[in-house]
């Protein structure tokens, strides 16, 4: 835009320019041309004053004086065909001007310039003024040359100052434009500073003023989902409770593990919608999978799992929020200690991959996933739902990155999660 401002500002001040310059180059070179003119004029007339009132030679010295200080040779043609003064051969002008008309003829390299003196001894006698060509143009082109510079540097000055307008103008605009950025990659703290044109200013206001309702509602939403959580919970725990008070074990079991696959669901649902509401954040991957790690750990050693814990060097900042983070790792161990026997070992790996990503590796020595794909969402395998890979999955491309499912150097199922990479600054 700025480009754009300041080549209209160009072509418009030069025509401007080219308007007014070329005919005042026209005047000067007029007004020089009847300068010079008459500069030859009065020094033609001031020796015609003399001729017939002093001797010849002192008309002669008075031509050649005349002529020295006006720079323009002065020549007197007697009617008895003497000269006096500067040579100069006769010309067709000067014999008419001995018929007593004075006249301006132009001859070979310049004018001349007659005075024809009636009452002369003898007849009338003619005074010639020689004027060049370069007396004709003296100090025409020095002017044009001025004249040319002062239009380039009118042009160069217009340019700056449409340059400078079209920064106060673009530069507002590019800040809204950043914010709105800001704004659709999820900081919702992100406002702008009104400043600009009073049209700028008010698009900055209304933008501050959208965001404003975005954070609003998205509060809104954050507590309808923390209600809903509640409600929820509270009649499935009342489920739990009344399925464990069962007298018969085989159905005790078949109901706890529907209320289990309920309550996955349920969590599931939950969490997708406050991801959702959430706004973008980032966390520190070693952090948060060795807390939950340490979490499972406990259990693992109740069911003598072996298990190795390889963790890269930290921080590694990815683009997942920490919550979520952790309930990837819940789901995938959970996976592990709900489809494998007692006494299967593990592993858990987290490495840097390339471009900042993060790569999380959940590998066990059980039966693995069997023949064909691995579980889908809603599709039961082994008693599975694939609620944990489902939310892995969804994780993973949250963060920009992917899940791949296959077969470990452990013997068992290895579910593989690429990261993508978070900001340095401001991990929660």
């Amino acid at each position: 835009m700025r480009r754009w401002l300041a080549a209209l500002v160009a072509a418009t001040t030069s025509l401007v320019l080219v308007s007014l310059l070329v005919p005042l180059a026209l005047l000067v070179r007029s007004v020089a041309h009847s300068e010079a003119v008459a500069s030859a004029t009065r020094a033609a007339e001031s020796v015609a004053v003399a001729v017939g009132a002093v001797d010849e030679e002192t008309l002669r010295l008075t031509a050649e004086q005349a002529g020295a200080s006006s720079g323009h040779p002065v020549t007197v043609f007697l009617a008895d065909g003497r000269v006096l003064g500067a040579v100069a051969a006769r010309t067709r002008a000067v014999d008419l001007a001995a018929r007593g008309r004075s006249l301006t003829a132009a001859v070979p390299g310049g004018r001349e310039i007659l005075v024809a003196v009636q009452g002369a001894p003898g007849g009338t006698a003619v005074v010639r003024a020689f004027l060049g060509d370069d007396d004709l143009d003296r100090g025409v082109h020095r002017t044009w040359l001025a004249l040319l510079v002062l239009g380039v540097a009118l042009v160069g000055v217009g340019i700056l100052v449409a340059d400078r307008l079209a920064r106060a103008v673009v530069r507002p605009t590019t800040a809204l434009a950043q914010v709105s950025h800001r704004l659709a990659k999820g900081d919702l703290t992100a406002r702008a500073a009104p400043q600009g044109p009073p049209e700028v200013r008010t698009a900055g206001l209304a933008l501050n003023h959208l965001a404003g309702r975005i954070s609003d509602l998205l509060a809104e939403e954050r507590e309808m989902v923390a209600d809903v959580s509640h409600r929820l919970r509270t009649p499935l725990t009342g489920l739990r409770l009344e399925a464990e008070s069962l007298t018969d074990p085989g159905e005790a079991a078949r109901m706890e593990a529907r209320v289990d696959a309920l309550e996955r669901a349920v969590t599931a649902v939950i969490n997708d919608v406050r991801r959702r509401s959430r706004e973008r954040a980032s966390c520190d991957a070693v952090a948060v999978v060795r807390d939950r790690v340490e979490f499972w750990s406990v259990l693992a050693e109740d069911q003598s799992r072996t298990f190795a814990l390889d963790l890269a060097p930290g921080p590694l900042p990815v683009a997942v929020p920490a919550e979520d983070l952790a309930d990837c790792v819940d789901a995938l161990l959970g996976n592990v200690f709900a489809h494998t026997p007692d006494g299967t070992s593990f592993r858990v790996r987290l490495a840097s991959g390339p471009g900042g990503a993060v790569t999380l590796t959940v590998s066990d020595a059980g039966p693995g996933f069997g023949p064909g794909d691995p579980p889908r969402r809603g599709e039961s395998g082994a008693g599975s739902t694939g609620l944990g890979l489902d939310i892995a999955r969804r994780v993973a491309e949250d963060s920009g990155g992917s899940l791949a499912v296959g077969r470990s150097d452990l013997g068992g199922a290895e579910v593989r999660l690429l990261l993508g990479s978070g900001p340095v600054l401001g991990i929660s």
